[in-house]
């Protein structure tokens, strides 16, 4: 299989935070988007950031943007086929991705995921990581697509489907668990990004 290409999905609303770009919060001396990029890029192909809205305010990245084809806010899913259809563009048959308010997600994470879809006539996978309750929680942001199943997911989407872990079972999709419950910490409030800070 060709290496995948990387989509930082970055389209959410950000509501517990005020709205914004959550990814142009600063970490550091760069931002949540910028630490993200640090870790997705050396493990994929090539780069693009699937957002909506003016794409101006991400030229510092060098990045290509991805808005939704999807009308109104359809969720991750939304970005994800945005996603896959640059990816078909390129020729390539996977992309992974990764959301742009996570900055600490594991520097193997595409190396697992590939390793857990071996045998697969589709390659589709999800991070988990263990969960107390849960026994294991998935991460619907984090995940390897095939390409081949975008005008699928297409048809899902137009369809009125909205959740990734229904549409991935469908066809399914695996699941890739990294033992680090933490791994896959989110920023939502500002709270969490002042424990970004603490964590780096």
């Amino acid at each position: 299989m060709k290496q995948p290409l990387g989509v930082i999905l970055a389209g959410g609303q950000a509501t517990r935070m005020g709205g914004g770009d959550k990814g142009l919060l600063p970490l550091g001396q760069g931002t949540l988007l910028s630490a993200v990029i640090s870790r997705l890029a050396p493990q994929v192909a090539k780069l693009a950031l699937n957002a909506n809205g003016e794409a101006a305010r991400f030229a510092g990245f060098d990045l290509p943007v991805l808005p939704d084809s999807i009308e109104g806010y359809a969720g991750p899913l939304a970005g994800v086929l945005a996603g896959l259809d640059w990816a078909a563009k390129q020729g390539a048959e996977t992309i992974v991705t990764a959301a742009a308010d996570t900055p600490f997600f594991p520097c193997d994470l595409v190396p697992h995921l590939l390793l857990a879809s071996e045998g697969m006539a589709h390659p589709l996978v999800l991070a988990a990581t263990p969960d107390a309750k849960r026994g294991t929680a998935r991460h619907p942001t984090f995940g390897l697509w095939p390409v081949a199943l975008r005008n699928d997911l297409r048809a899902a989407l137009q369809g009125g489907l909205r959740k990734v872990v229904q549409w991935t079972d469908q066809h399914h999709g695996r699941i890739a668990t990294f033992p680090d419950e933490a791994a896959f910490f989110n920023v939502n409030t500002p709270e969490d990004l002042a424990k970004a800070e603490r964590m780096r």
